[in-house]
């Protein structure tokens, strides 16, 4: 039973947080860390680099590519769909539960992810991230139906917090199981290793749908007065992004501003949804244990290192101001994916990682932040904030299209790497023309 608890109440303010603890492990193990470095080890075991799928040959990493493409351009579309109905339905939590389920059953799925069954496979993680977005939109629509305006930047914070400790912990239990699968009595090699990849995977789920019950039992079920859902409420969304987009003609900041995060943010989220196939693929790490251990240490050491990097960043703007910040963190990249390129040894790979964590962390914390400076005075924030993550997951489905067809046509990540390069360096030359003002 839903329990009315008032807005702003602590025990509210934490049921909505612990979302974050719940479906966090999702990016981490799913998308980061163990299904990579299971979907190389499929490829490896059969002693294949290509699948034949809808009558073409397409080798693993652009195939997968792809299809997180396909997944975010689904993402980009239903995203103001859902927007709309959020802001106007009388029970949204039905729909955050919705894709919250989806999302976690997916995960569970791919306990049987074969390259016998690529297409049923590929569909349980294209529902994934459908289902691992389509309830961040419901989530982050109840911050402030929670939370009073001047509770919102910590309360925000505080979900970010519990979802990096809860994916962390996640994560070196599903580490340790992968490494040391007979203490779990799965048995010993690469092919109990395999096993419990996949039961990681189910793991995800079940803590997904296990923690996210605390958060559906508290959270309130949207407006009190229920309203039918017409043609007009759907694509209210996307009226509201029209109404922005024409908006910009008159804010010439936040217009070039826009632009140049367009393009430099298509570069960034390319790399860190591709940093751990890369590494899976490019690097000599030795045996398939060496390649397991190094891969999650790797991840494990970019979300340490993030925390840092979104500190330093942030006192790095507030003594030489936003956009020169931008500029300098956008060059470290340009220098990341060149050295990329020529990064062949584990420790290469380690210092790599490193420094990716560094400037990963700032570059998102501090290009929203920019964002929101360049806003006009106005109440509608949302709208505002809708077209900027309606343009990132644009510029993702770009990014990894790009990335997967240069991958593809040269039968290396190296090239694709390299070629990010532009992206960067693009970006670059429109921060400069962003006005200081």
């Amino acid at each position: 039973m839903t329990n009315n608890l008032p807005k702003g109440s602590k025990k509210l303010l934490n049921a909505w947080a612990f979302y974050d603890w719940a479906n966090s492990v999702y990016s981490l193990v799913i998308a980061s860390a163990v299904f990579p470095i299971f979907y190389g080890a499929l490829f490896n075991k059969a002693n294949i680099e290509t699948v034949t799928i809808f009558g073409g040959v397409i080798r693993s990493t652009p195939l997968i590519s792809y299809t997180t493409a396909a997944a975010f351009l689904v993402v980009a579309l239903i995203s103001p769909l859902l927007s709309g109905i959020a802001d106007y339905v009388g029970n949204k939590k039905r729909f955050m539960q919705f894709f919250c389920y989806l999302g976690a059953v997916s995960c569970i799925s791919l306990y049987f992810f074969s390259l016998d069954a690529i297409y049923t496979s590929l569909l349980s993680y294209f529902l994934g991230l459908i289902g691992f977005w389509g309830s961040l939109v419901f989530y982050n629509s109840y911050l402030p139906d929670v939370a009073f305006k001047e509770q919102q930047d910590a309360l925000s914070a505080k979900g970010y917090s519990l979802g990096y400790i809860g994916s962390v912990v996640l994560l070196i239990f599903n580490l340790v199981m992968v490494m040391f699968p007979q203490i779990f009595g799965l048995g010993e090699g690469g092919e109990a290793s395999l096993e419990a990849m996949k039961i990681s995977f189910v793991t995800v789920g079940l803590w997904w749908i296990g923690f996210s019950q605390y958060t559906f039992k508290h959270l309130p079920k949207g407006n009190k007065t229920k309203h039918k859902v017409t043609r007009k409420v759907i694509f209210n969304g996307f009226r509201e992004l029209k109404g922005v987009y024409k908006s910009l003609s008159a804010n010439l900041s936040l217009k070039r501003y826009l632009i140049a995060f367009f393009v430099y943010s298509m570069a960034v989220q390319t790399v860190m949804l591709v940093a751990t196939y890369f590494g899976e693929q490019e690097i000599a790490w030795g045996g398939e244990d060496e390649k397991t251990l190094g891969l999650i240490s790797s991840i494990l050491i970019i979300q340490l290192v993030a925390v840092l990097g979104a500190i330093g960043t942030s006192r790095a703007s507030a003594k030489f101001g936003n956009i020169p910040t931008l500029i300098g963190v956008n060059l470290i990249w340009v220098a990341i994916c060149i050295t990329a390129y020529f990064v062949v040894s584990p420790l290469q790979f380690y210092i790599t990682a490193g420094i990716v964590g560094l400037v990963m962390g700032g570059i998102q914390s501090l290009s929203r932040s920019t964002y929101s400076k360049f806003l006009p005075d106005t109440e509608d924030t949302t709208s505002y904030f809708s077209f900027y993550d309606v343009a990132e997951k644009i510029g993702i489905v770009i990014g990894m299209l790009l990335y997967g067809f240069i991958d593809q046509i040269t039968g290396s990540m190296r090239n694709s790497i390299l070629f990010l390069v532009v992206f960067f360096g693009v970006g670059v030359f429109l921060l400069f023309r962003v006005p200081r003002n």
